[in-house]
C-alpha cells in the first residue's frame, strides 16, 4: 500500500472566478455535484510550490521539491465538501507519474519556475507532456493588505478550507483522498497574468469577471492514501 505523504505548500496564489454551475457540471463525474457559494460555482487556478514531499515518517531532508499549478472547482459527494481537479501541471517527471498511478490525479509534466522578485512571486509554467493539449501560465503575484484567517471570511472559507479531493480513475471509479492541515492564513492579493491557456486546455473560456485573489505563504500538509468510493 502506498504510504500517506507529508509536504509543505508554499507561495500560493488562489485565483478564483465565479462561474455558472451549468458550465462546470458537464466536466465532472456524474457522482459529483457542483458546490456553490451565493448561488454560483467557482473555478480556480492555483500556482505554488510543494516542498519536502516525502512519505510520512521520513525526515524533511529526504523530501523533494515540486513546483505546481492546478485548475480546480468545488464539489460535494454525499454532502461532503471537496475539491475536484481538472488538471495539475508539475515539474518532476517521477512525481507526475507517481501521482497519476497512486492517486489517480490528472497530472501533466511541465517546465516550471518560481522565484521571489522585487515585484512579488514570479511564476512561469509551460506544459511539456507529449500528446496532450498545451497549457501555459505566466504571472507575477503578491500579497496586499493585512493577513486574515480563512475561517473568518465566508467566501475564503468556501474556497480554501477543503479537506478532501475527488478523482476519477481510469476504470471510471470515483476515488477520494483526505488531506489534513491547519486553517489557512491568507492575504488579499494582486496578480498580473501575462498568459493563461490552462483554462482553455480544460475546455473553459476565461471568465469576463475579475478574479478574487488571495495569497498565502503556505502551510504543511499530510495527504492520506487514495480510497475508492462506495458504488
Amino acid at each position: 500500500m502506498v504510504l500517506p505523504l507529508e509536504m509543505g505548500w508554499r507561495h500560493l496564489l488562489f485565483q478564483n472566478w465565479p462561474v455558472d454551475d451549468g458550465v462546470l457540471e458537464p466536466h465532472l463525474p456524474a457522482q459529483l455535484t457542483v458546490d456553490t457559494h451565493d448561488g454560483t460555482g467557482w473555478l480556480s487556478v492555483i500556482p505554488f510550490t510543494n516542498v519536502d514531499v516525502r512519505p510520512c515518517g521520513l525526515p524533511r531532508r529526504l523530501g523533494v521539491p515540486l513546483p505546481e499549478i492546478n485548475v480546480r472547482t468545488y464539489v460535494t459527494h454525499d454532502g461532503e465538501p471537496a475539491v475536484y481537479f481538472f488538471s495539475l501541471d508539475a515539474q518532476g517527471i517521477a512525481s507526475v507519474l507517481g501521482a497519476r498511478l497512486f492517486h489517480h490525479l490528472p497530472y501533466y509534466y511541465a517546465r516550471i519556475s518560481l522565484e521571489r522578485t522585487a515585484d512579488g512571486i514570479r511564476f512561469e509554467s509551460r506544459r511539456r507532456q507529449p500528446g496532450d493539449r498545451p497549457g501555459a501560465y505566466e504571472a507575477t503575484y503578491r500579497a496586499t493588505g493585512e493577513p486574515f484567517t480563512a475561517t473568518e471570511d465566508p467566501l475564503a472559507r468556501f474556497l480554501v478550507e477543503r479537506y478532501r479531493f475527488y478523482t476519477e480513475a481510469l476504470d471510471g471509479s470515483l476515488r477520494y483522498t483526505d488531506v489534513d492541515h491547519e486553517s489557512w492564513t491568507l492575504y488579499p492579493a494582486t496578480a498580473t497574468v501575462e498568459r493563461n491557456t490552462l483554462l482553455a486546455a480544460n475546455g473553459f473560456a476565461v471568465p469576463d469577471s475579475d478574479p478574487v485573489c488571495y495569497y498565502s505563504p503556505g502551510l504543511d500538509v499530510v495527504a492520506a492514501t487514495s480510497q475508492r468510493c462506495d458504488p
